[in-house]
C-alpha cells in the first residue's frame, strides 16, 4: 500500500510539473563572459545589487573585476560574504536584511552551491516576506516571482544556476531541507571557465562527481521526460570525459568549460526529473556533520546504485554503453555493474574517500527519519527503500 501511494503522489507530480512555468536561465558562456554581465545588469535597469559570496572567493579577489566593471556601469553593490558551506537560516536572515536596508533590485550569487542556495533563500523572503524559511520548505510554497537573479558558478557540480531548488540548514535543530519553487531558477547564469581554474584538485573532484550523481539519479528516476534524459546523457558523456583532466590539470580551459557546461545540464536535468536515496542521504550528512554536500553524493553514489540491484540494471546498462564501457557479449546485470564499477575506479583516481567519517551510531535513527521523509513519496525512484534500507546504507558507508 505504502508502494502504491508513493508511486501515486509521483505520478501526480510529474503531470503537475509539466504544467509549471518552468524557465531556462539566460546564459553567458565562455572565456570571460562574466566581463559582460555588469552591462548585461544594467540594461535591466538595475541601480542597485546584493552580491551573496562567501570569505574564500572574496580572498583570491574572484569578483575584483566584476566588482570594477558594476562601479563603471554606476551599479551600487553591497556584499554578503558569510556563506557558511551548507549556508543557514541565519546566512539567509543576515542577507536579506542588507538586500533591504540597501534598497536592492537585484540578487548576484557568486560562488559554489552555498551562496547560490542562500541568494535563492534571500530571493524567496523578498518574494513573500511574511513568510519564514520553515515555513517555505517543501514545493511551491512561494509561487511569486523574485527579484532579477543572477548565477555566477565557481565550481562545476551543484547546477543550481539552473535549478528550482534552494538548501537550507537549521543549525539547531541539525535538520537540512529544500525549498523547491520554479521562481528559483536564476534568470540569468555565467558560465566562465575563467572563474574555476583556480579550484582546488579535491573540490573539482567532488563537485565533479556531484554533477554526475545528479545526471545519473535522474536518469534512472521515473520522471524522466525526453529532454531530461536527453540533458543527463549529454552531462555524463561530459564528465567521463573531462573530469580527470579538469583534476590533474586544472588550466586546461576546455576539460574546464565542458565540467561547467555539464553542471548545467545535469542541473537542467533533475530540476524536473528528481533524485533519490543518494540525495536524501547526503543532506542529512551535511546538516549533522558538515559534510561537503558533493563529497557525500560521490561517496555515496556506489553503494545506492548498488542497493538497487535489479531495478537500475537496465538504465546503467544503457549508461555503460554511452560512455563506451559496455560489452555485448555479457548480460545487462554484468554491463549494469560494470558502469557502477567505473563510478568506483574514477572515484579513486580523483582520491574521494571510500567511506564517510565521523557518524555517530546514535545519530543514525535520527538521520533515518530525515532521509525518509525526505525522499518518500517525492522522488521517483526506481526502487522504493524503507527504514530499514536506509538504516542499512548508513551501516555500509560509515567508517
Amino acid at each position: 500500500m505504502y508502494k502504491a501511494y508513493c508511486r501515486t503522489f509521483q505520478g501526480v507530480m510529474k503531470t503537475t510539473s509539466s504544467l509549471l512555468p518552468w524557465r531556462e536561465p539566460e546564459l553567458l558562456e565562455g572565456e570571460n563572459s562574466l566581463r559582460k554581465l555588469a552591462n548585461l545588469i544594467n540594461k535591466q535597469g538595475i541601480e542597485s545589487v546584493l552580491i551573496v559570496t562567501d570569505l574564500g572567493i572574496v580572498s583570491i579577489g574572484l569578483m575584483d573585476e566584476f566588482l570594477e566593471d558594476l562601479r563603471n556601469e554606476k551599479i551600487n553593490y553591497v556584499i554578503y560574504d558569510k556563506t557558511v558551506p551548507n549556508p543557514t537560516i541565519e546566512n539567509i536572515e543576515e542577507a536579506f536584511q542588507m538586500y533591504l536596508e540597501h534598497n536592492c533590485q537585484g540578487i548576484v550569487a557568486f560562488g559554489g552551491g552555498s551562496p547560490m542556495d542562500c541568494a535563492k533563500g534571500v530571493g524567496a523572503r523578498v518574494a513573500k516576506p511574511n513568510k519564514s524559511l520553515p515555513q517555505m520548505k517543501g514545493v511551491l510554497k512561494i509561487v511569486k516571482k523574485l527579484p532579477p537573479l543572477f548565477a555566477i558558478p565557481t565550481t562545476a557540480g551543484t547546477g543550481s544556476e539552473a535549478t528550482l531548488a534552494a538548501v537550507v540548514s537549521n543549525s539547531e535543530t541539525h535538520e537540512k531541507y529544500a525549498i523547491m519553487d520554479t521562481s528559483l531558477i536564476p534568470h540569468f547564469a555565467v558560465l566562465d571557465p575563467l572563474l574555476t581554474v583556480k579550484l582546488p584538485p579535491s573540490i573539482t573532484a567532488a563537485t565533479g562527481i556531484d554533477a554526475l550523481t545528479h545526471a545519473v539519479e535522474a536518469y534512472i528516476g521515473r520522471s524522466n521526460t525526453k529532454n531530461t534524459t536527453q540533458y543527463s546523457i549529454e552531462a555524463i558523456k561530459l564528465i567521463f570525459e573531462n573530469l580527470e583532466e579538469a583534476y590533474f590539470n586544472g588550466t586546461n580551459l576546455t576539460a574546464r568549460s565542458n565540467m561547467q557546461k555539464a553542471a548545467y545540464l545535469a542541473g537542467m536535468a533533475f530540476t524536473r526529473a528528481y533524485v533519490g536515496y543518494v540525495h536524501a542521504i547526503a543532506h542529512t550528512l551535511g546538516g549533522f556533520y558538515s559534510v561537503p554536500h558533493g563529497l557525500a553524493n560521490a561517496i555515496i553514489l556506489p553503494y545506492v546504485l548498488e542497493y538497487y540491484g535489479e531495478s537500475v540494471h537496465k538504465p546503467l546498462a544503457e549508461l555503460a554503453e554511452i560512455i563506451g564501457i559496455a560489452d555485448p557479449a555479457v548480460s545487462i546485470k554484468q554491463n549494469a555493474n560494470k558502469f557502477i564499477e567505473e563510478i568506483k575506479h574514477l572515484n579513486d583516481r580523483l582520491n574521494i574517500p571510500k567511506k564517510v567519517s565521523g557518524i555517530v551510531d546514535r545519530d543514525i535513527p535520527l538521520m533515518v527519519e530525515r532521509a525518509f521523509a525526505e525522499a518518500n513519496p517525492l522522488y521517483p525512484v526506481p526502487k522504493i527503500l524503507f527504514k530499514d534500507d536506509l538504516f542499512q546504507l548508513y551501516q555500509l558507508i560509515k567508517e
